[in-house]
């Protein structure tokens, strides 16, 4: 099997076959999901028909996550906006604290960008913490979030709650249990 090969078959949900195992142990992810960049046009299909402005991406831990929200603006001739772990922006900010799975950490956004229809991205959502934290930054700046797009979000609370209030952008396949 040729591991750079795209499918030919792109069901729904054919990109998750795509991220690679961890074969590394506890200390890496569990999954590699560098591959997943082939499918930018998927996640985006549940928003065609809304007015979107710009593209917000979370940009912690995973750089990589960021180079995909900004696939999604050049995608749909938007702007992108990263919000950044507090302290990596050298402009004004406004800043957010959020616990996940790694304990307490704060995020910050800068101020002139806002008033706009937003489309929230993430790679993975796993305790919602970190999602609600960013939807808070931007509605607290009067922003209207259209939606999140992840490839995928467990159904633990915070990711229960984002599912309740948020359009997403996923398949019953990008959606798993938490332990």
């Amino acid at each position: 099997m040729n591991a750079l090969a795209v499918p030919t078959d792109r069901g729904k949900g054919w990109y998750l076959s795509l991220m690679a195992p961890n074969t590394k142990g506890p200390r890496f992810a569990w999954l590699d999901p560098s591959r997943l960049y082939y499918c930018v046009k998927v996640l985006l299909c549940p928003f065609q028909n809304e007015a979107i402005d710009l593209v917000v991406g979370i940009d912690m831990p995973f750089l990589s996550w960021w180079f995909s929200g900004s696939s999604m603006a050049t995608t749909l001739g938007n702007g992108f906006l990263a919000i950044r772990k507090a302290g990596h922006l050298c402009i004004p900010t406004q800043s957010q604290e959020y616990s996940d799975y790694s304990g307490r950490e704060k995020m910050e956004v800068r101020l002139d960008s806002m008033w706009l229809q937003v489309l929230i991205v993430d790679q993975w959502i796993e305790t919602g913490g970190t999602m609600k934290a960013a939807i808070k930054l931007v509605e607290r700046q009067r922003a209207t979030v259209v939606g999140v797009a992840a490839v995928a979000i467990e159904n633990s609370e915070g990711g229960k709650w984002i599912k309740e209030k948020y359009k997403l952008s996923l398949h019953p396949v990008g959606t798993t249990d938490s332990n």
